[in-house]
């Protein structure tokens, strides 16, 4: 069974970082793709980036271009976002998932399986 469990979230001011991490079990993390979700409050989940399943492309949604960094670890079956220069709008739940193949999509719902996630909140 799949299992995806976050970590790294927590509070902080605005222009601050965070990295979260997710940890994976359950499947062969090396053959797919994954990518962070977030969700605020009274807004849809969002896509937030995304990697290939070999770290070769990855994906970012424009707000957070130049500001964040998806990576993974094949060895340690860890996907992670790196946050810098965090504002008060990333504040959300962020998610990992993951796809449906070694290619990542810009769909959620090719992204079945999700893990419950871990707060960011971006506040002074």
């Amino acid at each position: 069974q799949d299992r995806l469990v976050e970590s790294g979230g927590g509070l902080v001011q605005p222009g601050g970082s965070l990295r979260l991490s997710c940890a994976a079990s359950g499947f062969n993390f090396d053959l797919y793709s994954m990518g962070w979700f977030r969700r605020a409050p009274g807004k849809a989940s969002e896509l937030v980036a995304a990697i290939t399943s070999n770290a070769d492309n990855s994906y970012y949604t424009d707000s957070v271009k130049r500001r964040f960094t998806i990576a993974r670890d094949n060895d340690l079956n860890t996907l992670y976002l790196e946050m810098k220069d965090l504002k008060p709008e990333d504040t959300a739940l962020y998610s990992c998932a993951k796809g449906q193949g070694t290619l990542f999509s810009l769909a959620p719902h090719s992204y079945p399986d999700w893990g419950q996630g871990t707060q960011v909140t971006v506040t002074s």
